[in-house]
């Protein structure tokens, strides 16, 4: 039985390449960007380049929870189980920007969008035999969390920004995992490596390795059997490591899940921070 999996921002970089990869293994698999030219595209690229014609597209803005929330409906619509479900997408944002729920731009799309989308399609991924939740982290991801300055109300910086959204990516996956340890889905965490991407180029400058090499460890664990049943981990290069010692800090794990539960439950019911 083919099995179903979603990709967040895969129309290009990254998560383009885990998808052409996964649909070349015969996966179903729903590609998801926030453009629908460029998800049409990349449906069309991807289905000639594997003959696959399960490949598919949705289209949603993280940016706005809302959006989040209609995008996981009509992934619903298209699917009765999810099998996978990799949360890729992610910006770097060089200057502060909020959300259209008034939030700071790199928390709201990087953390809260995939909080919400997870906890959405979490049914969809309890009907699967075996399912499988992928987030993609980063090295960068930060040593220590500031809830006072969690979206730029002390000052903003891109970098911190983004490397304490890669943390909270962690915090959010570890205690995702050991919730749903008696379901049997599994949760991991990774860092692809530092690739040729539009948010390494942004971000960084430079040039990284090819994308190629940036889809080895989120293809590995949707799919190899030696990582099934394995959940709680954080991979580098295919191989399980240790990130930074807050990260599996469960107090604060605790602190921010309800503190994102109370952000995208106020911005799903009109309100927001701005």
């Amino acid at each position: 039985m083919k099995r179903n999996v979603l990709i967040t921002g895969s129309t290009d970089g990254i998560g383009r390449q885990t998808a052409l990869q996964l649909a070349g293994k015969g996966y179903r698999v729903i590609i998801h960007g926030r453009n629908e030219g460029k998800v049409r595209a990349t449906v069309a690229g991807i289905q000639q380049a594997t003959g696959n014609a399960g490949v598919t597209g949705v289209i949603g803005n993280l940016a706005s929870l809302k959006e989040v929330q209609s995008l996981a409906r009509d992934i619903r619509e298209q699917v009765d189980a999810l099998d996978v479900l990799i949360n890729n997408a992610g910006v770097f944002q060089t200057h502060f920007e909020r959300s259209k729920d008034g939030y700071e731009m790199t928390f709201a799309v990087n953390h809260l969008a995939h909080f919400l989308l997870t906890r959405e399609l979490l049914p969809l991924l309890k009907k699967s035999r075996e399912g499988r939740i992928v987030i993609v982290s980063s090295m960068a991801h930060a040593s220590r969390i500031d809830f006072d300055n969690l979206q730029g109300e002390k000052g903003f910086d891109g970098y911190e920004a983004y490397s304490v959204s890669k943390l909270c990516n962690l915090l959010f996956g570890y205690k995702l995992a050991r919730d749903l340890e008696r379901t049997g889905i599994t949760v991991n965490c990774l860092h692809p490596g530092v690739i040729n991407t539009k948010l390494l180029r942004k971000g960084w400058g430079g040039i990284g390795a090819p994308v190629e090499k940036g889809a080895v460890t989120p293809v590995y664990l949707a799919d190899s059997p030696e990582v099934a049943g394995v959940t709680g981990r954080y991979f580098v290069d295919r191989a399980s490591t240790r990130s930074a010692p807050i990260s599996y800090d469960i107090p604060t794990q605790e602190r921010l899940w309800a503190l994102s539960e109370e952000l995208c439950d106020r911005a799903l019911q009109g309100g927001s921070e701005a």
